[in-house]
Order: C-alpha cells, then structure tokens, then sequence
C-alpha cells in the first residue's frame, strides 16, 4: 500500500482519498454519528428523570415524617 502511494502527489494522499471515503462511507458515518448521539441524548433524558424522582421520593419523604412529629 506505501509503495501505491509513494509516488503520487500529496494532494492525492491528503484530499482525494478523503474525500472519496467521505462520499462512500458517509451515509454509514452519519448514522453511527446520529446513533452515538441519540443514545446520549436518551441517557441524559434517563439520568434527568431518574434524578427527578429520586428527588421527588426524598421531598414527600421527609414532609411525610415531620408530619408525624406532629
């Protein structure tokens, strides 16, 4: 493979490869992208909401038990 591309110009090596690997595999590049993301965005969503109840669990707690003091 070093010998192919030993004697072509740099611009080969360093744009027209690229670029053709960007055209070939860019719809499978944009849709592990998208998936990395969404699965982020929904493990957020999870950790807010999780986060959110035990929250919400804790505060009815403690006005449940100083009720009782009563």
């Amino acid at each position: 493979m070093r010998e192919i591309f030993a004697g072509m110009p740099w611009w080969v090596k360093w744009v027209a490869v690229p670029v053709i690997a960007l055209v070939v595999f860019g719809s499978v590049i944009a849709t592990v992208v998208g998936f990395v993301i969404g699965l982020l965005f929904k493990v957020l969503v999870f950790v807010a909401l999780v986060g959110g109840l035990i929250y919400v669990v804790r505060k009815f707690m403690s006005n449940s038990s100083s009720r009782s003091d009563w």
